[in-house]
């Protein structure tokens, strides 16, 4: 008898405990958002985003929430940044190369050939040219983070044969970005580009819209292209940067603690997905070997040769003007 009423008294104690938490609920947050991102939850751009607000509403006590939706669950790069814009969406990661349409300036990243790697990449953009860029995005009414992050070198896949040099671009049906510099390059490389977004990208390989496309080694992988693609060329013919964007009216309504501590955090994860993103593109070459594509280095220098001929890079500099024509060659040496 004695046990049941402790038993009891237990429960009842557990009883009311239950019923207090229902009274008091969790306060809600005084700000609240949407970051969207065009991959997959467990690419390390999506998990760099998630734990940037995780860290966020940790550290602000819940008053800020950001809720993170991956893989262009909000719509494609230029949906979302269209929302962004209008309010509709808070935060995003955009490839400058796509922020083009917004911010000529920001397509620089994307001049063929013009970095050998990404850490250069990241010499020019963690300095004077980023500053440049950031300042051309700003004054397009959007707020941008100082720190770029990292998509890579691009490389070039087919469904159809191995691109060992230029004279394999000729009529090659491939997807770019819905970039004009990118669409621009493969013109003058001899290819037949057709622009789309990201999202649509599987489905067009593997209906065979396009026979072709180019990204970093970790978007190949993490979008497994490697099932619809078989020919791998590490042609490294661009790099790519994410911008870590922000609506201005919502930026701009945290007070400045918040902002500190937004700031702090985004500098740590951009840092992290950066070497995470780094690493992967560095190891990922046996890994889609063994997964079935066929792996080849092509003939770069026939790549730029074709532009040099063709007035490529004269056009690039005379689209960005002398000034960011200038800041690039600070870093990669003189273009063309």
């Amino acid at each position: 008898m004695k046990s049941s009423r402790a038993a009891f008294i237990t429960s009842s104690a557990a009883a009311f405990a239950t019923i207090g938490i229902v009274k008091a609920p969790a306060r809600a947050a005084q700000f609240t958002g949407k970051a969207g991102t065009n991959q997959p939850p467990d690419h390390p751009l999506s998990l760099a985003m998630r734990d940037l607000w995780d860290a966020v509403r940790k550290e602000t006590n819940g008053r800020v929430d950001v809720t993170v939706f991956p893989n262009n669950q909000l719509g494609g790069d230029t949906a979302m940044m269209t929302q962004l814009r209008a309010g509709a969406l808070q935060v995003m990661t955009l490839d400058g190369g796509i922020l083009e349409a917004v911010v000529p300036a920001a397509a620089i990243q994307s001049v063929g050939f013009a970095f050998k790697d990404s850490t250069e990449a990241f010499r020019a953009f963690d300095g004077k040219l980023g500053a440049y860029v950031r300042g051309e995005i700003a004054a397009k009414g959007v707020h941008v983070f100082d720190k770029i992050w990292e998509n890579g070198m691009r490389q070039i896949t087919s469904s159809t044969k191995q691109v060992k040099n230029v004279e394999d671009l000729a009529g090659f049906k491939m997807r770019t970005p819905n970039s004009k510099e990118a669409l621009g390059l493969f013109k003058d490389l001899g290819a037949s580009p057709t622009p789309m977004n990201f999202s649509e990208l599987y489905t067009a390989l593997q209906t065979r819209v396009v026979d072709g496309q180019e990204n970093p080694l970790a978007n190949i992988e993490f979008s497994r292209f490697y099932e619809v693609q078989k020919y791998l060329t590490m042609s490294a013919h661009m790099w790519g940067g994410y911008w870590l964007l922000a609506n201005a009216d919502w930026w701009k309504s945290f007070p400045a603690d918040v902002q500190a501590i937004i700031v702090k955090n985004a500098s740590i994860y951009t840092d992290r997905q950066r070497s995470d993103v780094m690493k992967l593109n560095d190891s990922l070459v046996g890994k889609l070997r063994s997964q079935g594509m066929t792996v080849n280095t092509p003939d770069r220098a026939s790549m730029q040769k074709k532009l040099a001929a063709s007035g490529y890079y004269k056009t690039t500099r005379d689209e960005f003007g002398a000034q960011a024509w200038s800041l690039l060659e600070q870093y990669t040496g003189k273009l063309g």
